[in-house]
């Protein structure tokens, strides 16, 4: 077994091999980009070796830098994790050159496998059904549009070279496809280096089925069963989970044994996903493999009892496979949801800043969290903007959602905008827990996942106000603590005037919503609370760790948390988060940021294409430019009919969050 490896990743996966490999008594080497210089990763591995700028073109993809890392540091192996170089057939084979051992698949393999549509080559000839559609060479956008219209509409476009719903997009219609297909050649030009891309059929109410396999060097393959992948937005998954809701024995095996022979067809080593889709009739088409390990790993970890990062190692040292097929079985049942810095209510657009305030579950034997970042931690614009997974397990389906819906109602994140609340509401949809899904459970269920304005309960401003009552308490009392005079009947908090209780009016807003609480001290940390204008009960409440208050409004007791950041006071209430913020009464002014008659960048990023001309008259929705962030493309529309002024930023030029990047007016 090796000594010492290098991961050459970063964030959660990295961490995640980390884990593994300290159990097993292998010293680890972290490499970082300037970025990353206090990043998670870093902290956790024994050494750590900078490689780069924050660019992952000039650090993390750079194969030469890291193996100059691992020549350096006496590693004896390169785990590539996912995503990166794990696909890269180039670094693969430098590795091997290097006499540094590649925790993972020979080039070879990785070359019939990268392509999408060679893969698909290979798979027609192994007789492996395929999705219809078009895998060839020629790229010229006016015959790509013909292999579309001879395919039938609506068709997907996907990068070739691809993965994690880059480059990808559904066309519905001829009017639709060279803008579609422009898109997707620059964004998997950008995130893969290759333009490549193919044309397949687009099939209607899909599931996503893949099935794990894993080779040894001593020709002996095996499937560690199956994980639904189905639940999706915009091609990324959102939930996994193993195994596949009403999957039957025969289907099982049948998908396994062809997930197997299209590994073994490659002379495939190590950890791989084979990749379906699936309808209710049985039938099933193969969509790609996956020539590294998935994001989604944990589950089939979970249902099988195995860890499949030592697997991982074992094999790439040369010993066999722990288990034999028949030796394998499923106990159990698991989900995985994926904590993303986004923001679902605009278009899951991801979220910059710091992780002001962090608290996942307490993780046990049946909830695991994995995760590259801690409290404190900044999410940047250069990579994912994962937080973290949070995988449970049950004896069965129903238990496994009842656990998945508890930890995340437990799930507390401030600092950047993230989609707790929207996973939450996902997982409690009827279709999702009876089964009844596919890939287009997003879309079809928008009504229920992105309700209306919110109420917020009275119960919410209570608690706001109860936490912030008690702040100001304990600031009183470490004052008066260092005060000379702190035995001065004086410096007494019991809230006594002369002529009754002491009262006062505590002011919290939600957006446009403005609420005044009435306070009235009572004796032993108590207080009286109520609305303005309605009925008051006693209030008090019992801190606890992270911001958790037990909280007791009249005859009523409730678990909530309070996390205070600058203004705001950042309720966690039955499974929601309230963002509240305290009002300054004797502040008088008004206006706000958005400037009149622009539209602002919602992340840092760059822009990649104008999609109007400077004085072009437009209606409501229309694209107007195309910025490019956290790897993925955003196109910015018209907020209501109106006039292009002017664009403030050229193609290729980067902006800063909130800069204004179009001047729009009113039509003449």
């Amino acid at each position: 077994m090796f000594k010492k490896i290098l991961i050459a990743n970063r964030g959660e996966i990295a961490c995640r091999v980390i884990r593994t490999a300290r159990r097993m008594g292998i010293a680890t080497v972290a490499v970082y980009s300037e970025a990353d210089a206090n990043a998670r990763h870093v902290r956790l591995a024994d050494e750590a070796v900078l490689i780069g700028p924050a660019a992952a073109r000039e650090s993390y993809l750079r194969g030469d830098r890291i193996l100059e890392a691992a020549r350096a540091t006496g590693a004896e192996a390169i785990h590539p994790g996912y995503g990166f170089l794990s696909e890269n057939e180039d670094f693969a084979e430098a590795c091997e050159a290097a006499g540094v051992a590649f925790i993972g698949p020979p080039a070879s393999a990785i070359r019939a496998m990268g392509s999408k549509s060679a893969a698909k080559a290979l798979m027609e000839k192994a007789g492996v059904p395929l999705t219809p559609g078009y895998h060839g060479d020629n790229q010229e956008p006016a015959f790509l549009a013909a292999q579309a219209e001879a395919i039938g509409y609506p068709v997907l476009i996907k990068a070739s070279a691809g993965g994690g719903g880059k480059g990808m997009r559904r066309v519905d219609r001829a009017a639709d496809f060279e803008a579609a297909l422009a898109s997707c050649q620059r964004e998997a030009t950008n995130a893969f280096g290759d333009a490549h891309v193919l044309v397949e059929k687009y099939v209607l109410q899909p599931r996503h089925i893949e099935i794990q396999v894993f080779a040894d060097r001593h020709g002996r393959c095996v499937y560690l069963f199956e994980r639904d992948c189905s639940v999706q937005r915009r091609h990324q998954k959102v939930l996994e989970e193993a195994p596949a809701p009403g999957m039957t024995p025969e289907r099982r095996a049948a998908m396994g044994q062809a997930a197997v022979e299209a590994a073994k067809a490659v002379g495939y080593v190590g950890a791989g996903t084979v990749e379906f889709i699936a309808q209710g009739d049985g039938s099933f088409w193969f969509m790609e493999m996956n020539t590294r390990l998935q994001v989604e790993h944990p589950v089939t970890e979970m249902i099988t009892g195995l860890d499949l990062v030592e697997w991982q190692l074992r094999v790439a040292a040369g010993e066999p496979l722990p288990l034999a097929q028949e030796q394998l079985s499923i106990d159990g049942h698991a989900l995985e949801a994926r904590i993303y810095a986004e923001d679902p209510d605009k278009g899951f657009l991801p979220s910059t800043g710091r992780l002001l305030h962090l608290s996942p579950p307490a993780e046990s034997e049946h909830v695991r969290v994995d995760s590259g970042v801690e409290q404190g931690d900044e999410i940047t614009p250069h990579y994912d903007p994962m937080i973290a997974k949070l995988i449970v397990w049950g004896a069965d389906r129903t238990q496994a959602l009842s656990r998945m819906r508890q930890a995340l109602a437990q799930f507390r994140v401030v600092g950047v905008q993230n989609n707790v609340e929207f996973l939450a509401r996902l997982v409690a949809l009827p279709a999702f827990a009876q089964g009844r899904f596919d890939t287009g459970l997003i879309e079809r269920e928008q009504e229920a996942l992105f309700p209306p304005g919110r109420e917020v309960p009275e119960s919410v401003w209570l608690i706001a106000a109860l936490a912030e009552l008690q702040r100001e308490q304990r600031q009183a009392q470490k004052a008066a603590e260092r005060s000379a005079a702190a035995d001065s009947p004086w410096a007494a908090l019991d809230g006594w005037r002369l002529n009754g209780r002491a009262q006062r009016r505590l002011q919290l807003r939600l957006g446009e919503q403005l609420q005044a609480v009435m306070v009235e001290v009572l004796p032993r940390n108590a207080w009286r609370l109520g609305l303005e204008g309605g009925p008051a009960v006693e209030a008090r409440a019992t801190p606890g760790a992270d911001g958790a208050l037990l909280v007791q409004l009249g005859e009523r007791r409730l678990h909530a948390a309070v996390v205070a950041a600058g203004e705001r006071r950042h309720v966690f209430f039955e499974g929601r988060s309230w963002p509240l913020s305290l009002v300054d009464s004797l502040h008088v002014g008004g206006g706000g940021d958005e400037a009149e008659g622009g539209l602002r960048a919602p992340m840092p990023g760059k822009v990649i294409a104008w999609l109007a001309q400077p004085g072009a008259a437009v209606e409501k929705g229309a694209p107007l430019l195309v910025l490019e962030a956290m790897k993925m493309e955003h196109t910015i529309t018209a907020p209501r009919q109106g006039v292009v002024k002017a664009f403030r930023y050229a193609p290729g030029e980067q902006v800063a969050d909130g800069a204004e990047l179009v001047e729009f007016g009113e039509p003449s």
